[in-house]
């Protein structure tokens, strides 16, 4: 036990809770779906990063740095600026959806370094450079650039002066003295050349709650002398902030209200002068009475104007507590780096022994992506379809997320990536919770079962997929990620939360009746999904109308069901352990994964979704006239069926007499079901029971084409679509009209679903990670007796060894090879060579199918941070 593990048994308990503080605030609000009220649906053109620093955000803030309560009720971030730039820097910058040749794309360099799961020590970098920030030049030659070139990027715009070490490395810590008392050092090094002058702006503000109601109570802050501020809220209560340089230089307050500069936005008189962005307006145009002269307001800065060295550092210190101090720095040093020490001790305790330097620093730089991604998020949708009472009416037709007026979230929430995508998305965090699991499992429960929450889950049963379309059908696999966080955690604690495990499988039983309900069309046990994550795999929209007419027979929605059916039983197993009840639920979910392989094996002509021919399974065409025509594009949707896949336990089974009964019953009396499902028990010496929607056969079929480097293995995990789409596209002609895919190994070209969608080759972390747990699986009913070939290695391998070859593939990414090279920096000599560069990690949303360059959503430390769970497996035994 470490003093972090001590605070993490008291937060789950309760009475004490160290979470209630952490760096919940998102890296971008504008752009933002809920702050959004336009008749159309244009949320990047409604709030657009100009009117961010002026305009009074409606759910939730953001801000550099940030660290602020559950709540969000008080917000505490960072400000800079060098004397170049038009305005300071409080947020990050980005193209916009229509901006960027390839989509979205924030144009900075930031770094999430450290965090323990209660932030009690926190760490970020971001690199601000001494050199304007060209703003205008990014936006234009991102707009000019088609997609079919390269993203142009911040070093493309000013890499002289980054190669030259012309921007500062300004470091952020955080660390808790207790629950509420928080103290941030800002440690700004200059890594030029020359001296260089800086502004330091440590910032607090209230979020704004008193501008959409009327005769709302507004909070109030005043400076009680030069370097102390005092808070007054509500629900707060009294705090108090303090600002120092401990270098001596001046510190001046600044106040201003966070509230709309309505006469810069629109033109209109503003009740007050000192509005959200009088501060900036104070210190970049030096409008000196845009800032409160008594110093009060609901936004603070306290201003550090220096003159930094070269090679030398200047720092900052905050203080942020409940309770007013004489001398609130006083030995502040000292327990920021005790608390940093305690950080150590954790992730020694909790990181393998036998990971090298460098992947003990890619799993904790992974772990802190994670922990700096979690965000507050506030979205009453009932409320936003129909406007505030202090607000203007919103314009009719607004259309978006209607018939999702229950939704009312208000929460801290894993969110994909802090600034692309600052909102959840269900399956993402299905996957997040694995590796949080590891560091935080109570955290990773709280999340499984937060999203099964009336005040989220549809009453129908839906799972929300995200803020830009709550009815979007994400790949159903919630049941998965709670069946494994059960699985981590109670080989941490050695007993399992069936408390847990019953609550979300109450939950999945309502998901799973929407999915049986809504998703099969024909009532056959084959399913249509819609685009189910895999963005512009195919040679259409999988989620809109077929230009053939009919529908889609999906070979991945079936087999996400059947994987489905798998995980539902073996929590219906494990529960009935205690509770015979569940005994007949395992049943039924056997008998459905039953039909479900008849199915996909058998219907659809009498092959089903397999062709016999190529060994693969594909979507199929279901023609108005009842013709089926197979869609023969060798992607990842012919390798998920791999992914139904369960052993069940021999003694296990002999403990559930009726579940035993019932299942022999069924296999008795259903001989023609049983036909096509893959149900071995094996020999005597074989101590486990093997369900599949794949048998042998098929399964050394696909292995063969998975394997092989000239279709989908690749140097760094499983493309997403088959090397030999290359030379060879696939071509669907329907009335006159060509539909064609074709690999690309980078960012699509194809706006098929979005400029940053890109399935078209790409290796992605979440699909390449359920296959090494599928083969996994597969192994551990067939061990030695099922080996397949594996180019690196010198004789056919068992499936367990495949998977971590897989996984040392995925690791690749990441780690330096012979050369000191990581492949995730590409060809940028600038990240892969230079001192202050190399080592700072970024965990990119998919990597380039052929050398393994990070592309995509830049920080999605989300799904990607699978990297930490695969780690912390490489060597392990059948039995981790």
């Amino acid at each position: 036990m470490t003093a972090e593990h001590d605070r993490l048994d008291a937060s789950a308990a309760p009475g004490a809770d160290w979470k209630t503080w952490g760096p919940y605030l998102a890296e971008r609000a504008w752009g933002t779906v809920r702050e959004d009220y336009s008749a159309t649906g244009e949320a990047w053109e409604h709030v657009p990063h100009d009117h961010a620093r002026s305009r009074a955000y409606r759910w939730n803030e953001d801000g550099l740095a940030g660290f602020c309560d559950r709540d969000q009720t008080v917000c505490l971030g960072l400000g800079l600026w060098n004397e170049r730039d038009p305005i300071l820097k409080e947020r990050l910058f980005g193209v916009t959806g229509t901006q960027g040749n390839h989509g979205e794309d924030v144009k900075e360099y930031y770094y999430y370094l450290d965090s323990t799961p209660t932030h009690s020590y926190a760490k970020m970098l971001y690199k601000y450079p001494q050199v304007a920030y060209p703003y205008a030049d990014l936006v234009h030659e991102n707009e000019r650039r088609s997609t079919g070139d390269s993203e142009y990027e911040l070093v493309d715009a000013i890499g002289d002066a980054l190669k030259a070490g012309r921007y500062f490395d300004v470091f952020v810590e955080y660390a808790k003295a207790g629950e509420e008392d928080i103290l941030c050092r800002i440690t700004a090094h200059n890594r030029g050349p020359d001296a260089a002058p800086l502004h330091l702006l440590p910032q607090v503000w209230f979020r704004n709650t008193w501008s959409w109601t009327h005769d709302a109570p507004r909070p109030q802050m005043e400076a009680t002398d030069n370097r102390e501020v005092r808070l007054r809220q509500e629900a707060l209560g009294e705090r108090w902030w303090y600002a120092e340089a401990p270098d001596g230089a001046a510190v001046d307050l600044l106040f201003a209200h966070n509230e709309t500069n309505r006469e810069r936005l629109f033109g209109a008189p503003t009740p007050s002068p000192y509005v959200k962005d009088g501060i900036n307006n104070c210190v970049v145009e030096g409008t000196a009475d845009a800032v409160h002269p008594e110093q009060r307001g609901t936004k603070a800065a306290a201003h550090i104007h220096t003159e930094v060295p070269a090679g030398a550092a200047r720092t900052a210190e905050i203080r942020f507590t409940p309770e007013r101090k004489q001398r609130p720095f006083v030995h502040c040093d000292r327990l920021i780096d005790d608390r940093r020490d305690e950080a150590d001790a954790f992730y020694d305790a909790v990181q393998r022994d036998d990971l090298s330097d460098d992947e003990t620093r890619i799993q904790r730089q992974a772990f802190a992506g994670l922990m700096w991604s979690k965000q507050f998020y506030h979205y009453d949708v009932d409320r936003w379809l129909e406007g505030d009472p202090a607000q203007p009416d919103p314009p009719e037709g607004r259309w978006r997320n209607r018939g999702w007026e229950h939704l009312n979230n208000k929460d801290v929430v894993s969110m994909p990536d802090a600034w692309e995508y600052p909102w959840y998305a269900a399956w993402d965090l299905a996957f997040h919770m694995i590796p949080v699991a590891l560091i935080d499992a109570e955290w990773a429960k709280r999340q499984m079962v937060l999203l099964t929450r009336e005040w989220y889950m549809h009453p129908s049963g839906q799972l929300p997929a995200y803020e830009w379309a709550f009815d979007d059908v994400n790949p159903p696999v919630h049941a998965w990620a709670a069946w494994r966080v059960y699985q981590i955690d109670r080989k941490q604690r050695g007993t399992g939360d069936t408390e847990f495990l019953e609550k979300v499988f109450h939950k999945m039983l309502l998901n799973f009746t929407w999915w049986v309900n809504q998703k099969d069309r024909d009532g056959q046990n084959i399913f249509q999904g819609g685009f189910l994550g895999l963005d512009n795999i195919g040679v259409f929209d999988r989620s809109q109308e077929l230009p053939t007419g009919g529908h889609l027979e999906q070979a991945d929605g079936t087999a996400w069901m059947g994987m489905f059916c798998l995980n539902m039983l073996a929590m219906a197993l494990e529960l009935a352990k205690t509770k015979p009840a569940y005994e007949d639920v395992a049943t039924k979910f056997f008998e459905h994964f039953v039909y479900i392989a008849h199915s996909i094996n058998d219907a659809c002509g009498g092959t089903g979704l397999w062709d016999p021919e190529d060994g693969f399974y594909y979507d199929t065409v279901h023609c108005p006239s009842g013709e089926m025509i197979p869609l023969r594009t060798r992607s990842f949707v012919g390798l998920i069926p791999l992914f139904a896949v369960e052993t069940l336990d021999k003694e296990q089974l002999a403990e559930l007499p009726d579940f035993r009964r019932r299942m022999n019953w069924f296999i008795e009396n259903r001989p023609d079901l049983m036909e096509h499902l893959t149900l071995d028990a094996g020999d005597d010496d074989k101590p486990r029971v093997l369900l599949s929607l794949v048998d042998e056969d098929r399964l050394r079929r696909v292995l063969a084409r998975m394997l092989d480097p000239d279709q989908f293995l690749s140097d760094y995990g499983l493309r997403s679509l088959s090397k030999e789409h290359k030379d060879a596209p696939f071509t669907f002609n329907a009335d006159g009209q060509q539909f064609s895919v074709q690999y690309e190994p980078a960012e699509s070209r194809s706006g098929l679903f979005g400029g940053n969608s890109n399935w078209r080759g790409p290796v992605w972390f979440p699909v390449n990670y359920l296959m090494i747990e599928s083969l996994q699986k597969f192994d551990h009913y067939y061990g030695d007796d099922l080996t397949v070939e594996m180019p690196e290695a010198d004789e056919p391998q068992p499936l367990w060894d495949v998977a971590g070859h897989l996984s040392r593939r995925l690791t690749r990414l990441f780690r330096k090879d012979e050369n000191g090279e990581r492949p995730v920096f590409g060809d940028e000599e600038l990240f892969q060579k230079a001192p202050h560069w190399q080592d700072e990690l970024l965990f990119y949303e998919y990597f380039h199918g052929d050398n393994g360059a990070g592309l995509g959503a830049s920080h999605q430390t989300g799904w990607t941070a699978l990297v930490a769970k695969l780690l912390q497996q490489s060597g392990g035994s059948k039995d981790d």
